[in-house]
């Protein structure tokens, strides 16, 4: 379950560019920093950065991974796990790849059909507005792990999503399952004078917490098409998710 994570909020938001539109209840206090950090990422067309990710639940306790993270306009993304294993995820912007070389098995699934946590994000990636993924955004009590950086706190939406619209780049119409159900909160420690985004937590039911800490944010960085291809090596077992699922049952 650790891999069916949400793989974030936080690329999403930031290669997309938040909005304080009315279509989301932003407060006054959220609001400066929203737009700090859509004035940060707005024009960016691509992102690297490093990322710490832990997950903690009530059974396994916390396990932490690291690696290299890329982003790209229109819903594109590639995590590469590189420590304690090898392992990863790319969404070319219609279909969604996770692969562990250990396990010799690669899962793939289309996007308007994956249940992968990490799938709705990644459609949105270019194309999201904060007011689309949250209910209301607030700042949050919680105390920031760096001094002088804010959290804001969003109440993801219920209602069933698409992306942006038809003003957004190349624009992908399927829709996406409702995002409360996924995650009961969302936490974006921002700094509130560059707009950098430095740490997204995802709260999910069953006391899931998925933490990500991001560093050496880089944009605009020159990156090939085929870093977000996926091509399966030879002896590699393919597995579609849509039909593991059927599988297994309810």
């Amino acid at each position: 379950m650790k891999q069916r994570a949400a793989f974030l909020l936080a690329g999403s938001l930031a290669i997309a560019g938040v909005t304080t539109s009315a279509r989301g209840n932003v407060s006054p206090e959220a609001a400066p920093v929203a737009r700090a950090l859509e004035a940060r990422y707005h024009d960016a067309k691509t992102l690297q950065a490093i990322f710490l990710e832990r997950y903690s639940d009530s059974r396994q306790g916390l396990q932490a991974e690291s690696g290299t993270v890329y982003f790209s306009r229109p819903g594109r993304m590639r995590w590469e796990y590189e420590a304690p294993e090898r392992k990863l995820f790319v969404s070319d912007g219609k279909m969604v790849w996770f692969y562990v070389p250990s396990d010799r098995t690669v899962t793939r699934a289309p996007i308007k059909e994956s249940t992968d946590w990490r799938t709705p994000l990644a459609l949105l990636t270019g194309k999201a507005k904060l007011s689309q993924l949250c209910e209301s955004v607030d700042v949050s009590v919680n105390n920031p792990a760096t001094r002088g950086n804010v959290i804001l706190s969003c109440r993801p939406r219920g209602e069933k999503l698409k992306s942006g619209g038809a003003q957004a780049e190349n624009d992908v119409e399927s829709p996406i399952a409702p995002l409360d159900q996924q995650f009961d909160q969302v936490l974006l420690e921002v700094n509130p004078e560059t707009g950098e985004l430095a740490d997204v937590r995802i709260l999910q039911p069953g006391g899931v917490e998925l933490e990500y800490r991001f560093g050496n944010w880089r944009e605009n960085v020159p990156l090939a098409d085929s870093l977000f291809r996926f091509q399966a090596p030879a002896g590699i077992a393919i597995v579609d998710e849509s039909n593991q699922a059927r599988s297994q049952g309810p």
